[in-house]
């Protein structure tokens, strides 16, 4: 949990407390005029880590090095041309002492750069925070990482603005950090040409990020970071496909892999805005968190590499009956010595139906599907947060998710639920290692998910999923008398299975991260710790909130069954004049004096 301090401490007004995290400490006021979220703190710290790495690539290139401390003194060699035209590769290694890093920082010509100093004018990072609300994260930023020339955090609100400037103050970090209160999406606007483009541009939205992403993608510098949010996850998860296609130009549907496909989704919108300007994504790392997805991606000009955008898009066809899934791409292309050739791609990969259950298919997407993280670069995050685990109180499921991430398909988009799998034939669910080893001895690789616990990515066709389903339930069987007929379950059993699978646990079916016990996914930390309410500035919102909940917990269980009790509630009809049943209407017609008055 964040601690915090109460109002006793110099410098605060009446009703304010310091909330504290990481290194910073942020003044609050106490009704929730500003929006703050304590349980996004995992969000916070994994954007430090990202973007400590993404800065040591970035100002390696610069000849500017680095310094965190409590991490083991790490040089990092520049990039440099040789004779022959070729470029080294960037490379980090260990100092056998401070004496050699200092003979090979001299030798490099490499300029230092610490924690919570402004970096030369010409060659430090320069930060855009759009929607900063306190400041919290933007102050982080000034406090934790090195090698930045300026941070602008912005928020619309005059009352964020404000404290954003006392946070500032408060923390020393004003050399570095300058509060805005402008519209988010002018000051990207504002700032597309080449000189003025931000190196990072972090959004952080209450809800969804679509109306700044078409300023974001050209705001940001050549290869420079874009750190986005999506809180907005009702939508982008299947309930409202319609809303997701307005906002993101992709239709989601309800499924078992909705939250990898929303990542997919934020992902497709992104490149497709960025094509628009001859631009390009590469993601560094997407992830699907608690009750948002978060994505780190480098943007890049390249008319060239443009023209792949449309092959790197997929729709989706979806089964409802079985939940089995099929991707065609948009587009393709095709190598013709050094050049490329692109064409309409050629589909659908479905029938009318789906041949495993017979059901109808919907069809969602486009989606983004080409990989979602690269990994050398998360490899790079998970060594430096390993290596240096106090620097952030999530540092433990930082490891445990990015480890899983490095363990993921990287080539296979989406991914199937074992328990949905089972429950569609209403069979016994075997173990997570009986499924891997039976995929891994008929060849085909597996792996898991970092967005859901029971999730099987694999390179596996869906016919061979469903015949190790098959093999299971011989072994498990289902009484196939309750069965429908036209039922998903009575189409696949009654197949009979075309692989015998091995159910024999394999040594590489259980993962390292299992097999290290690392937090994969966190217990649910506090209460109620789910989306906060839109801050607002009239305050009170935390106890309405409150009472909104207390009284509608429980409302099914409380459901009036006795037509006797719905005396206590008055007539509507009645209070409009038109009730027609008199004595006999089973709701009062007893007004309340401010009713009275209304109708007088």
């Amino acid at each position: 949990s964040v601690s915090q301090t109460s109002s006793t401490e110099p410098g605060l007004l009446p009703g304010e407390t310091v909330v504290r995290e990481g290194k910073a400490a942020i003044l609050f006021p106490s009704a929730n005029e500003v929006f703050y979220n304590p349980v996004q703190e995992f969000n916070r710290d994994l954007t430090c880590a990202v973007i400590t790495e993404f800065a040591r690539e970035q100002l390696a290139q610069r000849g500017v090095r680095i310094l965190i401390p409590g991490e083991k003194d790490r040089v990092v060699v520049r990039l440099s041309k040789e004779k022959n035209g070729n470029v080294d590769q960037e490379t980090s290694e260990q100092p056998e002492n401070k004496q050699q890093m200092e003979e090979e920082g001299d030798k490099k010509e490499f300029i230092t750069a610490s924690v919570g100093e402004r970096c030369e004018v010409c060659q430090g990072l320069r930060v855009l925070e759009g929607l900063a609300a306190s400041g919290l994260r933007s102050v982080r930023f000034a406090l934790e990482l090195p090698g930045l020339k300026s941070i602008t955090a912005n928020d619309y609100s005059a009352k964020a603005a404000a404290l954003i400037a006392r946070n500032a103050q408060h923390n020393n970090v004003s050399h570095i950090l300058q509060a805005s209160q402008r519209d988010a999406s002018m000051v990207m606007y504002e700032a597309r040409g080449r000189k003025e483009r931000y190196d990072v541009i972090d959004l952080d939205p209450y809800g969804s990020p679509s109306p700044f992403l078409d300023a974001a993608v050209q705001a940001v510098s050549e290869g420079g970071l874009l750190c986005i949010t999506c809180t907005d996850m009702a939508v982008m998860a299947g309930n409202s496909g319609e809303t997701c296609y307005s906002k993101y130009g992709s239709v989601s549907i309800k499924s078992k892999y909705c939250h990898e496909m929303a990542l997919r989704i934020i992902l497709h919108s992104l490149d497709q805005r960025a094509a628009v300007y001859q631009r390009y994504i590469e993601p560094l790392l997407s992830v699907s968190v608690d009750f948002y997805i978060r994505v780190f991606v480098r943007v890049k000009t390249g008319q060239a590499v443009v023209k792949n955008s449309a092959s790197k898009q997929a729709l989706l066809y979806n089964c409802v009956g079985c939940g089995a899934f099929h991707l065609q791409r948009m587009g393709k292309k095709m190598s013709q010595g050094k050049h490329m050739k692109y064409s309409a791609a050629t589909g659908p990969p479905v029938g009318p139906s789906c041949e495993h259950c017979g059901q109808r298919h919907q069809l969602g997407g486009p989606i983004w599907a080409e990989p979602i993280h690269d990994i050398t670069f998360v490899q790079k995050v998970l060594s430096a947060v390993s290596g240096n685990p106090t620097r952030f109180r999530t540092s433990k499921r930082i490891e445990g998710v990015l480890s899983m991430v490095t363990e993921e398909l990287q080539d296979i988009p989406l991914y199937y639920v074992l328990d949905h799998l089972s429950s569609t034939v209403h069979c016994n669910t075997p173990s997570m290692l009986q499924f891997r080893s039976a995929l891994l001895h008929a060849g085909y690789r597996v792996s898991l998910s970092h967005a859901c616990k029971n999730a099987v990515k694999s390179d596996a066709p869906a016919e061979v999923l469903w015949d190790i389903i098959r093999c299971w339930e011989k072994s498990n069987p289902v009484k196939r008398e309750r069965l429908s007929e036209t039922s998903p379950a009575h189409r696949i059993l009654s197949k009979e299975p075309t692989l015998q699978a091995c159910f024999e646990i394999r040594e590489d079916a259980n993962p390292q991260s299992r097999k290290r016990h690392l937090t994969r996914f966190q217990e649910n930390p506090q209460a109620n710790w789910g989306p906060k309410a839109r801050a607002k500035a009239g305050g009170r919102i935390s106890s309405e909130l409150e009472d909104k909940r207390k009284q509608f917990q429980g409302k099914r269980k409380k459901q009036i069954t006795d037509s006797s009790q719905l005396k206590s509630f008055p007539c509507k009809k009645f209070r409009k004049g038109t009730c027609t049943y008199g004595d006999k209407c089973c709701y009062s017609h007893e007004l309340k004096e401010g009713t009275e008055e209304k109708m007088d």
